[in-house]
């Protein structure tokens, strides 16, 4: 079987990668990666200067989610897992120029504990007592259609905490905003916990009683590795909780390159753009650079909408909901200090910015406190992130510039003597992303039902990437690989 794989982020690396496993294991398998830029990975990329690890897109993974972990153990880099510094991991929201950290209990968007909430300047009067009466909320039906995620917060528990909590949390995530990301894609567990228990916060409370249950009898299994470690991590009996973030020692560019190790250079095809995919008698007709080539099966790991022009042709409905798709585009600026000259920082990772306030600024991150060792001792890393659906425009400013304005609002924020404009930072970095973060807006669930329905009478195509079911670097290598193993599992018997 001759596979080509177009797109040579992470969903088309780890594509790649299990086609060359089952090559390796004896199966006639070959595959062409083709990639439009000159370098492998996408956003993943990072930068190492004075031994400072900068990264330009992704800093990390979700360690709940497996794909990743499973990978880096599987490419031997298990050693090079770096769990977040969840001990010291506290972040900000800012309110009318001030920095309030989120209250304890806090579970993702739902108060989980009655003092913190109580206590807590980010919310006023009336939303907090809001946020105490949303335990009386009934039962809502099932079956409902789609909704945006601010309505279904607002709901809950108002506008204040849409704008202060909801949308800031979101836009570090997805980039997006909150009044047009779907509920049902982006909190499907928030719309389940309103379905069965009314209350979001009743149904957290259940769901975290669950969990710790859970962990307990883990915990008391004797002899297995997972008991041992609860044990020996939690000496007050209770388990231990596992990090939120995992990233890699040496910067995620770690995870490309012990890939693209893995493949045979002879079939990875760098600044090769594909412009023509048909569906032909025998296969898939492939042209890039010029040529034209037949392949049995394709895998499109590039963004929908890349895909939609592509697939446009082929299958014009079909193109038409790929082209649909909305994207984002992004912006990091990292600066790193001399953590002598800088004041005191506030303690945590890093804040995040409400649309509300103003700000060309998202969020920022405090990097050498959220990993540690990535950063020599001495130095201070700030993460700078800008752009989104609401300011798409600052991708034209020149670098200077955005170094500028995100010297100037980290200065009104954190401080003139924190970071005033005569502290300089060392070294500056500006990355621009652009149309790079897929956005599940409301219907994003029935649209990649039509999109998988059109996909399935193609034989020999699959899609893979961040637009379909989930955003981020676990769900990419999850699609990637599940992508490459159902196109495998029709040709050959090979076990993968």
């Amino acid at each position: 079987m001759r596979t080509a794989i177009i797109g040579g982020g992470i969903a088309g690396l780890a594509a790649a990668f299990e086609m060359e496993k089952a090559r390796a294991a004896g199966a006639a398998v070959e595959y062409t990666l083709f990639e439009a830029r000159d370098t492998l990975g996408g956003c993943l990329s990072s930068e190492v200067v004075d031994g400072a690890v900068l990264e330009r897109g992704p800093d990390s993974f979700l360690t709940e989610k497996p794909a990743a972990t499973e990978l880096c153990r599987e490419l031997g880099l298990a050693s090079e897992l770096l769990p977040s510094n969840d001990a010291a991991r506290k972040t900000y929201i800012l309110v009318k120029n001030r920095l309030v950290a989120l209250p304890d209990g806090l579970m993702f968007l739902v108060p989980t504990k009655l003092i913190p909430t109580a206590l807590t300047r980010l919310f006023s009067l009336t939303t907090k007592l809001r946020m105490g009466l949303e335990l009386l909320h009934p039962p809502r039906p099932g079956g409902q259609a789609d909704e945006a995620v601010a309505t279904l917060v607002e709901r809950h528990f108002g506008a204040e905490a849409v704008d202060r909590l909801a949308d800031p949390l979101l836009s570090g995530i997805y980039g997006g905003d909150a009044a047009q990301l779907s509920a049902r894609m982006v909190l499907p567990r928030l719309v389940e916990m309103e379905s069965e228990y009314g209350s979001l916060t009743r149904g957290m409370l259940a769901a975290h009683r669950k969990m710790r249950a859970r962990a307990r009898e883990a915990a008391k299994k004797p002899g297995t590795a997972n008991g041992k470690v609860n044990r020996q991590a939690a000496g007050n009996g209770r388990p231990a909780a596992r990090a939120i973030f995992t990233a890699l020692r040496g910067g995620m560019a770690q995870l490309i390159g012990a890939l693209e190790a893995r493949l045979d250079p002879a079939w990875v095809r760098r600044s090769t753009p594909v412009s023509g995919l048909e569906k032909v008698v025998d296969g898939w007709r492939v042209e890039a650079d010029g040529a034209a080539e037949i392949f049995d099966a394709v895998i499109v790991a590039s963004p929908a909408w890349a895909a939609g022009v592509l697939l446009g042709p082929v299958d014009a409905a079909l193109g038409e909901d790929l082209s649909s798709i909305p994207y984002s585009s992004s912006i990091t600026v990292n600066l790193i200090y001399d953590e002598a000259r800088l004041g005191r920082l506030p303690d945590g990772f890093g804040f995040l910015v409400p649309a509300s306030e103003g700000r060309a600024m998202l969020a920022c991150t405090f990097v050498h406190r959220k990993f540690l060792g990535r950063t020599p001792p001495g130095k201070a890393v700030l993460r700078a992130f800008l752009g989104g659906m609401k300011n798409e425009a600052l991708l034209a400013e020149t670098d200077a510039a955005l170094v500028a304005t995100v010297r100037r609002e980290l200065a009104s924020i954190l401080g003139e003597d924190v970071v005033g404009q005569g502290v300089e930072p060392e070294h500056t970095q500006v990355s621009r992303w652009r149309r790079a973060m897929a956005q599940y807006a409301v219907g994003h669930q029935e649209r990649v039902r039509r999109i998988a329905a059109r996909v399935a009478a193609l034989p020999g195509l699959r899609l893979a990437g961040n637009a379909y079911d989930g955003i981020g670097i676990p769900d990419c290598i999850r699609l990637g690989r599940l992508a490459a193993r159902e196109l495998l599992a029709a040709t050959t018997d090979v076990n993968i």
